[in-house]
């Protein structure tokens, strides 16, 4: 059964990236009047240096020049980073995740044309844009329902000779407005396929997702206009079935957020007196730190132990784990522990826990985006019933863990 004992390579990979945070992200992205104009631009020069020390290879390959960490290792970097900035640790998580799946699934034709363009270049991030306009996802409305066997999508794509022909609309994609390479679902004649399109692909237009801002990291709408990629750039047809089973990328995320919120209370409660004394040791705000520390503690584990699944998926097979979709479990339940967390630990500063410069105020902002973003808690529920129920999903296609 996994321990909780960290190696040394992984407890190294963790002081190194928080040593980053504190000397590089958070003296950028926590600057007061960077807070008060909610300036949410990513920070491309402290990205680049985050790149440069390996964060935005760290789950592809060893044998193809990534980091190879295994799913725990980089659910504590993602932690480590996210405590920093969510955005910043929202586009190195996609692309490392996308990395992982995209380049393991490319021909060795397809990997000896793109892998050394990533490996190169410090700014070379990934995205995959499978979302349509108004597309309904909702799983309530096809609960317990079998979809049909062959999955349709609006955007098209034609072979014309040596080429296919892509048109459409994607919405939502994360991390458009950054990447060079983007992974596209299309509708061929033969089912949904993914195909992989270099940004400066003529026909290929990028535009920023616009206000309200409830995503984190870069987000845009991707149009494709009689996009023509080389027929070689098809990556599959299909793809495997959502097991729920992935590795917990986003729930780390979001433990770091949490996390940040409740070291700033817990310093702040050190140094401000009240009633002549530090007020941690008032027991209203002793209990409200203690109950942040555990809903963190709690959400840590419930992560940790997916993503040790994730790397041990014959754990499932032999018993030692239960016939539950483990990382679906850890959504639920840590975007509600940490909304609730950096709420209280908001509380702990008073009248200045709202305010427009201090940090709390992103952290709750944060917080409440991982409680809302993609489908939800109630999808993410439904799809923990149906898991219970033993009803299975049909294949969905690529898609970053």
């Amino acid at each position: 059964m996994y321990s909780l004992q960290l190696s040394a390579e992984q407890l190294e990979f963790r002081d190194t990236v928080r040593d980053f945070v504190n000397g590089t992200i958070k003296p950028v992205t926590l600057k007061a009047d960077r807070l008060d104009a909610a300036d949410r631009s990513l920070p491309m020069d402290v990205l680049r240096q985050a790149s440069q020390l390996g964060l935005r290879t760290l789950a592809l390959a060893e044998e193809w020049g990534g980091v190879g960490a295994d799913a725990l290792t980089c659910c504590l970097v993602i932690e480590e980073l996210a405590a920093g900035d969510t955005d910043i640790a929202a586009v190195l998580a996609e692309t490392s995740a996308l990395a992982r799946s995209l380049f393991a699934s490319m021909t060795p034709q397809q990997r000896e044309r793109f892998l050394p363009q990533f490996l190169e270049d410090d700014d070379y991030h990934l995205a995959r844009a499978g979302r349509e306009p108004d597309s309904d996802t909702s799983l309530g409305i096809n609960y317990h329902r079998q979809p049909g066997t062959e999955r349709r999508v609006a955007t098209t794509a034609t072979r014309d000779g040596n080429d296919w022909v892509i048109r459409g609309t994607k919405d939502c994609v994360a991390n458009a407005p950054v990447a060079k390479l983007i992974a596209v679902e299309a509708q061929t004649d033969k089912g949904a396929a993914v195909f992989l399109v270099p940004r400066d692909t003529p026909g290929l237009t990028v535009t920023q997702q616009p206000e309200p801002r409830w995503y984190h990291g870069a987000c845009g709408q991707v149009a494709l206009k009689d996009c023509r990629v080389p027929a070689e750039n098809l990556l599959g047809i299909g793809g495997d079935a959502d097991t729920g089973r992935g590795v917990p990328l986003f729930q780390a995320l979001n433990l770091g957020i949490g996390r940040a919120a409740y070291e700033a209370a817990l310093d702040y409660a050190r140094i401000r007196v009240q009633g002549g004394r530090p007020i941690i040791e008032h027991q209203a705000i002793g209990f409200k730190l203690a109950d942040i520390a555990i809903r963190l503690d709690v959400a840590r584990g419930t992560i940790w132990r997916a993503a040790w699944a994730a790397d041990h998926p014959e754990a499932y097979a032999d018993r030692s784990l239960p016939d539950l979709p483990l990382t679906t479990i850890a959504t639920v339940f840590t975007a509600e522990a940490i909304y609730k967390a950096t709420k209280d630990a908001a509380e702990c500063f008073g009248a200045m826990g709202v305010m427009r410069d201090m940090p709390l105020q992103k952290y709750i902002h944060d917080a409440r985006v991982c409680l809302h973003t993609g489908d939800g808690a109630t999808d993410a529920r439904l799809r923990i019933a149906e898991a219970l129920a033993h009803h299975r999903r049909g294949p969905a296609m690529l898609a970053a863990e």
